[in-house]
């Protein structure tokens, strides 16, 4: 198959999805035709099934922002042409969608009748889609497009219940590269950060409020107040200011590292024992399954698409968000020499069971349903993804 993929090109869980899975589907034989206003970060390999279209932005006096919808339009309708693809696969509803609705108008006039597919990723639905002023285009796009899938049960729920949608919704989850997150021997990096053999936290985020990165902090505050322990912080964002304060606040900077924004976050998983996720909201937790696939338990709020990932009391444990001290009680529980080996070997299994060889299928099948123009209604084969949580 040709096929288009738009997403945004930045490190925001949408945009490493699909970017995962067009490499995935490069490597499978697949035509792969990323089309977006940057080359996406995770695009970091060569591939002669793998094509980068950059949507063309130019300033006019005219406008205070530039029209990225009706540019990305254009090229969507450029590249269908040039490059004969035979579906555009959009991630993120806002404004893929509309614009995908737009371009596929557009080459209706030439003939061509190209399937748009909308995969539906979170705060475009639980956040920015429920705003007043996109609310009414997000509900028809998602209505016009031709399938449309989300990564949880709990995102696909959300989107029913708060838009008058009638498309079938299909719940494809995220996955795993095994081949990339895995537990890797980085006891250097361990022995530098751990000196005297604590045990090792991590969060990773875009330190956005909604991420609650200072319950990860106050957990670890109580948790090193009894176990000698570190926490690492990947990541950045509008929060870590304060965060930073909050450290030297509880006068734990000393054994808290802001790392930043890191490529490779699967050698710093590596030599983690606990992550800590309290978001307020996460429709699925990519996060949280790199984490596991690194074979690191995890204890996460139990908002959202959590509870489908990360399995209660077996994984690690799910908690209310906010209650501090039911994550500081189970964190404890989890890092005891005689329950972390069961925790980490069952983070472990969980993360096999979204290894992306079992999810990729699910992707061409819909694929294939939707260009053949067959009924939406579409049940995944569970026995061989094995996602549910027996």
């Amino acid at each position: 198959m040709k096929i288009g993929i738009v997403c945004y090109p930045t490190f925001g869980g949408s945009g490493v999805v699909a970017t995962e899975l067009g490499k995935a589907l490069a490597k499978n034989g697949h035509k792969i035709h990323f089309i977006t206003y940057s080359q996406p970060t995770r695009l970091d390999f060569f591939n002669e099934n793998l094509f980068y279209h950059e949507v063309d932005l130019r300033s006019y006096p005219l406008f205070e922002y530039p029209p990225y919808e009706l540019a990305l339009a254009s090229k969507m309708v450029d590249v269908v042409k040039h490059e004969s693809l035979d579906l555009l696969h959009v991630h993120y509803a806002i404004p893929h969608a509309s614009a995908a609705f737009m371009a596929k108008q557009i080459l209706k006039e030439t003939n061509i009748n190209i399937p748009v597919i909308t995969t539906l990723h979170g705060t475009d639905i639980t956040l920015v889609g429920k705003d007043p002023s996109y609310e009414p285009v997000v509900t028809f796009s998602i209505n016009k497009s031709d399938g449309v899938t989300a990564v949880s049960e709990d995102l696909k729920k959300d989107t029913l219940e708060h838009f008058d949608i009638y498309q079938h919704i299909e719940v494809i989850p995220n996955f795993i590269d095994l081949d990339r997150f895995k537990k890797q021997k980085k006891d250097h990096f361990k022995t530098a950060i751990c000196p005297n053999g604590e045990k090792l936290l991590t969060h990773t985020s875009n330190f956005r409020k909604v991420k609650r990165v200072e319950d990860v902090i106050y957990v670890f505050d109580n948790v090193r107040k009894q176990i000698p322990a570190k926490l690492l912080l990947v990541g950045d964002g509008p929060e870590r200011i304060k965060m930073e304060k909050l450290c030297r606040e509880l006068g734990a900077c000393d054994d808290i590292r802001f790392l930043g924004k890191l490529e490779a976050v699967e050698e710093v998983l590596s030599v983690s024992d606990l992550f800590l996720m309290p978001s307020e909201k996460e429709s699925f937790g990519l996060a949280a399954l790199e984490a596991m696939a690194c074979e690191v338990p995890v204890i996460s709020t139990n908002v959202g698409g959590l509870p489908e990932l990360n399995i209660n009391g077996k994984t690690g444990f799910t908690c209310n968000v906010g209650d501090i001290a039911e994550m500081t009680e189970k964190a404890l529980f989890i890092l005891k020499d005689e329950n972390i080996k069961s925790f980490k070997d069952a983070a472990l299994a969980r993360a096999k069971q979204f290894d992306i060889t079992n999810i990729l299928p699910l992707y061409e099948r819909f694929y294939e349903k939707i260009i053949n123009n067959e009924p939406h209604e579409f049940q995944p084969d569970t026995k061989s993804t094995d996602i549910n949580h027996d």
